[in-house]
């Protein structure tokens, strides 16, 4: 029966075998043979998954036409491209011998990729590819900014063939000068840049899904639309207080309570049922079709490991999409082997369950096969014995990696600031499209948009964010929602009005918008205003005064012609109340301090409402009524009781005079006729802003820094200037110093027509002035010598004087003195008796210099 049994289980895995390899068959004759499609027909059941097997399918179409690597131009290459040193050559046959051994004891496993052709077509092996090499840029300094290089800068290409890995593997540096490549070749690049960024980055090979490997993202949500998860905080309970006044009886039926209840949790209940059936019948219909190729298509990734550069848990990278992701992700379904600019290793852990299970500790040998001895990995701790003998057999046989073939990577400003071929890169996520452009590359300095579509086939737009760079007005970003038409614009610092973000759905004036500020370079501190037809509310912080908030009520405008004039503040809108808001200043008493106060300007009414006081519940109050000055009999009335109304708490302080609130009410309506004054300004201001975003909106300019002197163009001509005439009078002066006659033609003025007469008097002039100079010399060389022979003849005076009464310290000062004298007396001697001599023939030198001077040659030869 066993053995039954499993003769039935051979046939079973013969017949898997057998489905598998027709329909791989199947497969490669529907991509390799061009058909009509039906687009109705297809069109027809699902439209989505149509479009998905289309996009699929002109993919591996388009493998027919790849790019052919083996083709490029090689001549300007260098010689470590085309040929192998004596070590390469050794350390292939090294990966030989490794292989056939793998291959013998693991007959099972599909064969290593250790030495695919490079562009020259010479066998290179895999470790040596990798080029360490640390950019100059901040950007690439990180992981994340070397993997969007990466993922930007190229062009995927699918393999060849989607089950084994590829023959060729182009060096990074011919990768980036195409900017194309497939998942082996952006990995390369990637690692390189890694490794030169100091991290412990590894190339992989291995086994990945579909969606991966084809780079199709239509069912990844776009990670600028994915959320942050917020930290629920769990709200914190007041203490009770002892004396605080407790809350009304609630009056109401608990039954019906309990009613109303049970019927909102039930229908809570069918709205979340209902929502769970809708999410999985749309989960159910974005599922992609099995994969025949599931487990078998290879990809190429980066591993980084732990402990380099403060990375605290190991990772994968994505290279085509520069998404990290954890060592246990499902879409990486096996490892065959990973390696570095060091050395190369197997894995030799079993991959049923994906890379789950994998541990990454590459200095365990059963775990992972290492191909060089000389690895920087730690190995298990063995016995002293065991590891002496290792040592002995390490001495014995090691063998360190050879030098990286590959030039060292160099990557422009150009190349470095454009990222994307031809400036311009569209990537399709689920129900999104995100394009990205180089800056400068559009006119308004667009460099990313992101449209975000409300059904699957991408046709109704939702959502529109723009975001933008080196924009004059410093506008950094833009969203518009279709469904409400609303716009919202965001500044970075610097704007001229101090403009932080504005939303609006029409630039016509008075009509519904908020501006918000950057506060902090404001002079009345405005945060934040919003406007529409009726009313105007605006925030404030950091003022002196503590007002927080003020809001404005508009009536109706008894002419709508006046809205066409001249803003004016006599043809504003009509305002009906103002109302502020002040926080607590500490520096005044609380019934004192004023923290909101309402101007009733059609009622003729102005009330105040204090800060309560600690430990009380209800605050202090007035309200003023503001009166004709004179009555209907023409008598004058200044201030009577019952034009103000108080409420003082806890204060048994008899009312204050009458003076004292005629005073307060002046200063109130003073601060009315004010506060009329700058709600015209701000809607002044909201109008002169309209008319500035509008001009700025019409020009699109772009500010180019002063060091970029590639597009700035008066800083390249101010620079080109500066060198040409630093080149001039460098050459300038360098003619100067080597014309003996400057001086002299100087004097004479312009020489470009030089007579005999005037030849014959600069050679005279020029002699003479030599003569002088040596006499002059001579007179000054004897001054000197007769200088310091009457020195010494003085101090020899001295000595005879005083020599009876000298100590045996001054007459070693004497003699060194004497000593010191004598030799300069002999210089100046060999000097003077020198100059003498060779004086006259300098000056021969010098005449014949003259009548051998090209500029004075024709004067001079019959004078010879």
């Amino acid at each position: 029966m066993e053995v039954l049994r499993e003769h039935v289980e051979e046939e079973e895995e013969e017949k898997k075998v057998f489905v598998v390899s027709n329909e791989l068959q199947d497969l490669e004759e529907k991509l390799m043979t061009p058909k009509l499609f039906n687009l109705h027909q297809l069109l027809g059941d699902n439209r989505r998954e149509t479009i998905v097997f289309l996009q699929t399918g002109l993919t591996h179409l388009n493998l027919t036409i790849e790019f052919d690597w083996s083709s490029i131009d090689t001549s300007q290459l260098p010689a470590s491209y085309k040929t192998n040193s004596a070590k390469e050559q050794m350390l292939l046959q090294l990966a030989d011998n490794f292989h056939r051994q793998y291959a013998h004891l693991c007959p099972d496993r599909q064969p290593l990729f250790l030495h695919p052709l490079n562009e020259c077509g010479v066998e290179k092996f895999v470790s040596t590819t990798v080029r360490p090499t640390l950019q100059p840029y901040p950007e690439l300094y990180n992981w994340d900014g070397c993997a969007q290089f990466v993922s930007d800068y190229l062009s995927m290409e699918p393999l060849s063939s989607p089950i084994t890995p590829p023959s060729y593997l182009p060096s990074p540096t011919t990768i980036l000068k195409y900017q194309r490549g497939d998942c082996f070749g952006f990995s390369v690049l990637l690692c390189s840049l890694l490794i030169g960024a100091g991290y412990d980055a590894y190339c992989v090979n291995g086994y990945a899904t579909r969606e991966i490997c084809m780079m199709d993202e239509t069912r990844e949500v776009c990670p600028l639309l994915e959320k942050s998860k917020e930290v629920l905080k769990e709200p914190v309970k007041e203490k009770i207080k002892k004396y605080a006044v407790k809350p009304p009886r609630d009056l109401r039926s608990k039954f019906e309570l309990q009613q109303v209840a049970k019927k909102e949790a039930n229908t809570e209940a069918a709205q979340k049922k209902k929502q769970k059936e809708e999410e999985e019948r749309v989960m159910e219909a974005e599922k992609p079709k099995p994969d025949p190729l599931y487990g078998l298509r290879v990809h190429a990734w980066v591993l980084v490991l732990s402990g380099k550069r403060e990375v605290p848990e190991s990772f994968f990278i994505n290279p085509f999409t520069a998404h990290s992701c954890s060592t246990t992700d499902d879409h990486f379904l096996g490892i065959e082997s990973i390696w570095n600019h060091k050395n190369y290793w197997v894995n030799m852990q079993d991959c049923w369950n994906g890379c789950k299970d994998l541990t990454f500790d590459l200095g365990d040998p059963v775990r992972w096969e290492f191909m060089l001895l000389g690895t920087d990995k730690p190995l298990l701790l063995l016995p002293e014995e065991e590891e002496e003998e290792l040592d002995k057999e390490e001495e014995e046989k090691g063998f360190d990696m050879p030098p990286s073939w590959v030039d060292p990577i160099q990557i422009s400003r150009k190349e470095f600031e454009t990222r994307c071929p031809q400036g311009k890169k569209v990537i399709q996520y689920k129900n999104a499209k995100l394009e990205k452009w180089a800056p400068y590359l559009n006119s308004n300095g667009l460099v990313k948009r992101l449209t975000v579509y409300e059904d699957p086939e991408c046709i109704r737009v939702l959502e529109v964010k723009e975001w933008l760079e080196n924009r004059e007005d410093m506008m950094n970003m833009r969203e518009l929602n279709k469904k409400t038409e609303v716009t919202t614009e965001y500044f970075s610092p610097g704007h001229i009005q101090g403009l932080k973000a504005h939303t609006y759905k029409t630039m016509e004036p008075e009509t519904e918008r908020t501006m918000e500020f950057y506060s902090e370079t404001r002079v009345d501190g405005l945060q934040k205003r919003v406007e529409n037809a009726k009313e105007m509310t605006e925030y404030f912080e950091g003022r002196s005064d503590f007002l927080h908030y003020r809001h404005t009520m508009f009536g109706k405008r008894t002419k709508r012609a006046q809205k066409l004039l001249v803003n004016t503040e006599l043809n504003a809108r009509p305002i009906v109340q103002i109302k502020e808001q002040f926080h607590r200043n500490p520096e005044k008493p609380a019934d004192e301090d004023v923290a909101e106060r309402i101007f009733m300007i059609l009622e003729e009414r102005i009330m105040l409402t204090y800060h309560c006081k600690d430990d009380y519940i209800t605050a202090s109050k007035k309200e003023f009524i503001k009166r004709k000055d004179v009555d209907n009999k023409g008598n004058k009335i200044i201030m009577t009781s019952d034009m103000c109304i108080s409420y003082q708490v806890g204060s048994f302080v008899k009312n204050k005079k009458l003076l004292h609130l005629y005073e307060m009410m002046l200063k109130l309506m003073e601060a009315e006729k004010q506060l009329r004054h700058q709600v015209w300004e701000s809607e002044t201001e909201v109008l002169e802003i309209l008319k500035i975003r509008e001009e700025e909106a019409a020009a699109s300019r772009l500010t180019v820094s002063m060091y970029d002197t590639e597009r700035n163009e008066k800083s390249k001509q101010q620079r080109e200037t500066m060198e040409r005439l630093m080149q001039e009078e460098r050459q300038r002066q360098v003619e100067q110093d080597l014309d003996y006659l400057a001086p002299f033609l100087i004097q004479m003025g312009s020489t470009e027509k030089m007579s005999k007469w005037q030849a014959l008097r600069l050679k005279e002039d020029c002699l003479s002035d030599f003569k002088h100079r040596l006499i002059d010399k001579a007179n000054l060389i004897q001054a000197r010598f007769e200088k310091e022979t009457q020195e010494l003849q003085k101090k020899q005076q001295w000595y005879q004087q005083n020599q009876l009464s000298m100590t045996l310290e001054d007459e070693d000062a004497y003699l060194t003195y004497c000593s010191d004298a004598m030799f300069r007396i002999r210089i100046l001697e060999i000097r003077l008796n020198r100059h003498k001599e060779m004086a006259p023939q300098k000056y021969i030198e010098l005449e014949e210099k003259l009548c051998k001077d090209p500029r004075l040659a024709e004067y001079l030869k019959f004078n010879v």
